[in-house]
């Protein structure tokens, strides 16, 4: 492991130990907030704890029942209690841009409807602006991809459909849960990160952009240096 990852660890650990039995926890997707959802296994083996998790997608859910958390949907229960999921960018207003998972959309709706979001880092994601380094994803309906392109251009967006590149054998364009297209919009250095929220939702055949904005409470960071854990303040 190496120092990367052991940051990423403590800060899903340390996020993990922050849920009360009896909770229900939304699980995000990415290598962060893996470890959290292994640490809460382990608290359910050696600790007896009682969790029910919420997976953001698909690949969430087969590491949460691997790790013998219970799995409810949205439909199985009234709330959710805390939500941990990680970010690919965070700026010092705790806005975010998530979706490098292709799990945006999900994950979304999760966080957004928990009672507190708990967001996992290392600090190589903690930005200045949203957009330095991370595009903005967007799930889009298939046939509108074109226009969607199109129009995200006309705001001065660079576009890019998101493909597989060839790993195990899979070509062609990535294909979220729910069967839709990801294109990567690249919007360098974003000064109004709820304003492009809100334009880029609006534009018809786009269902969700990764852009998070006000929705974290509490923003863990594990330091790449000496694996603590640091508050964004």
């Amino acid at each position: 492991m190496d120092a990367t990852d052991r940051a990423k660890q403590a800060a899903g650990i340390e996020a993990a130990r922050m849920v009360e039995s009896g909770w229900v926890v939304g699980l995000g997707t990415g290598t962060t907030a893996a470890y959290a959802i292994e640490e809460l296994g382990r608290r359910i083996r050696e600790e007896g704890a009682t969790f029910q998790g919420i997976p953001t997608s698909h690949s969430a859910e087969i590491l949460a029942r691997r790790h013998g958390i219970p799995i409810k949907t949205l439909h199985d229960v009234a709330r959710i209690d805390l939500a941990i999921d990680g970010a690919d960018e965070v700026d010092g207003h705790k806005n975010l841009i998530k979706g490098s998972g292709g799990a945006h959309t999900r994950e979304k709706i999760v966080d957004s409807f928990a009672e507190r979001f708990v967001v996992v880092v290392d600090s190589s994601k903690l930005v200045s602006r949203l957009g330095l380094t991370m595009p903005v994803p967007l799930e889009v309906l298939p046939l509108a991809v074109p226009a969607v392109t199109r129009r995200v251009q006309q705001i001065g967006g660079t576009v890019e459909l998101r493909v597989a590149t060839g790993g195990r054998g899979h070509y062609g364009p990535i294909i979220t849960d729910h069967g839709n297209m990801i294109l990567d919009a690249r919007f360098p250095g974003i000064d109004n990160p709820r304003e492009l929220e809100c334009r880029l939702n609006s534009l018809p055949g786009v269902v969700e952009n990764g852009l998070f904005v006000g929705l974290a409470h509490l923003v863990l960071v594990g330091s790449s240096s000496d694996g603590t854990v640091s508050l964004l303040k």
